[in-house]
């Protein structure tokens, strides 16, 4: 199992807009730089990427969360 962390400190969110889906879904498969979430800095958005493919095995940062940076946001499974 591989951590997906938080590039930077700032909120972090699993939607695109509080209208879509989540990028991802538990069980979902993961290819190496899609993106999982966004962490917003100060109004600019970071996109989070998965640095390697998998199943996707879920968030563990709470959407609309605040983070630190290299705080765990999700996982992917091999």
């Amino acid at each position: 199992m591989a951590d997906i962390q938080a590039p930077a400190p700032g909120t972090f969110y699993h939607r695109p807009s509080p209208e879509e889906d989540p990028f991802k879904a538990k069980g979902d498969t993961v290819a190496e730089g899609d993106v999982i979430g966004l962490v917003e800095v100060m109004k600019t958005f970071v996109e989070v990427k998965a640095e390697t493919a998998g199943t996707f095995g879920g968030y563990v940062a709470d959407n609309e969360s605040a983070v630190k940076a290299g705080a765990v946001l999700a996982t992917v499974e091999s």
